[in-house]
């Protein structure tokens, strides 16, 4: 199999062929559980790591501070650490830069000619670069033409988005194809490992609760708007929707837990409202992509559910639960939804958008 160079495009590919990946950001937690993701991944192989000049050129096992699961995936241990930057011995690559260095670097090897796939937040709300949650909207990844065309780039930029945003908008969308949203209030209650390592310091959040995440509430109130948005020439028009959150971090290891309330534009009954999410059937789960699961939303019942404890590995942590869905007396209705944030808010939404493109065919000439 040809390796990607500044000079080498990926080729058409055979069935059977393991596309070659690429992991930039791998020492951190959210590179880490790219390269668990990929260990045995049925259609892509990990041949490459990068991490920052001061872990470059040490064996991946050496380099990195192990956090996952209990081993280091065997294939990853004697790879050597490569700089954040093209060339790398892959065809495909996944970032997990931080946001403040992510940008440019992003930007470099999609000149050079490589797919990415970003869970970093420099590029997320760039109207060239889709945004794709692939139960939402699959389309939007239409738009690799256009940073072609205009940007001159032989490769491309796909991101997911912020980890909070993910189960959020997985669930407005239903709402949204059978009845309208208009407004939307949502309160998170984020867990420990959507801080990266170390994280927050122990003091802070032992018996506490720290009531604002830097930069969240930003993110929340605009990304579903890009996500729940149209197709257009040249970008994508924004649904129109207002949304007001707050977001907080709380002392869970792993697992978004979020309440909102939202506003319809049509009058539906209760019973109709939990039926759009139980008979929610993306077109994505009949691609038979390999980190899609079976149900992208998880209805269920009682009053004490969803817990992080109890439901956030649900569909290998790829699906997000949803219960307590009742009547709101300010609003329409009011729910509480659970999603995992660093396999389906990160790094798993990222391998799936990569998924959905080779299936539409992105990742070939």
């Amino acid at each position: 199999m040809q390796t990607k160079t500044e000079e080498s495009p990926t080729r058409e590919r055979k069935r059977g062929d393991r596309i070659k990946v690429g992991v930039v950001g791998a020492t951190g937690m959210v590179g880490q559980r790219f390269v668990q993701l990929l260990s045995d991944h049925p259609w892509f192989e990990l041949t490459a790591v990068a991490a920052s000049s001061s872990s470059a050129g040490k064996s991946y096992k050496e380099a990195v501070d192990w956090k996952v699961s209990p081993e280091i995936p065997q294939k990853a241990r004697e790879l050597t650490v490569g700089e954040s930057a093209p060339p790398l011995d892959c065809e495909l690559v996944f970032s997990s830069l931080p946001g403040s260095v992510a940008g440019e670097v992003e930007e470099e090897f999609a000149r050079a000619g490589y797919p990415l796939f970003s869970n970093a937040s420099s590029h997320r709300m760039d109207r060239l670069i889709p945004l794709v949650i692939p139960e939402v909207n699959p389309d939007h990844l239409g738009l690799i033409e256009g940073q072609k065309e205009e940007r001159g780039w032989s490769g491309f930029i796909v991101n997911n988005p912020n980890c909070s945003a993910v189960g959020l908008t997985m669930v407005l969308k239903p709402l949204q194809i059978r009845f309208g949203l208009e407004k939307v209030m949502v309160v998170t209650q984020q867990a420990l490992s959507g801080a990266g390592y170390p994280g927050e310091a122990s003091l802070d959040m032992v018996g506490n609760v720290l009531p604002s995440i830097s930069g969240e509430e930003e993110k929340l109130a605009t990304e579903p708007l890009k996500m729940l948005g149209s197709l257009r020439e040249g970008g994508i028009e924004r649904a129109e929707i207002a949304i007001s959150p707050q977001c907080s971090r709380v002392n869970v290891a792993d697992g978004h837990l979020e309440t909102i309330s939202f506003a319809l534009k049509k009058e539906v009954g209760l019973e109709d409202v939990k039926r759009s999410f139980s008979s929610f059937r993306p077109e994505t789960e009949k691609l038979d992509l390999p980190s899609s699961p079976k149900k992208a939303l998880v209805l269920l019942e009682g009053d004490d559910r969803p817990q992080p404890r109890l439901d956030v590995e649900r569909g290998a942590g790829m699906s997000t639960s949803i219960g307590r869905v009742r009547e709101c007396p300010v609003l329409d209705y009011k729910l509480v939804l659970l999603s995992h944030n660093t396999i389906r808010g990160a790094a798993g939404g990222s391998l799936l958008n990569a998924e959905l493109a080779w299936r539409r065919g992105y990742l070939n000439d």
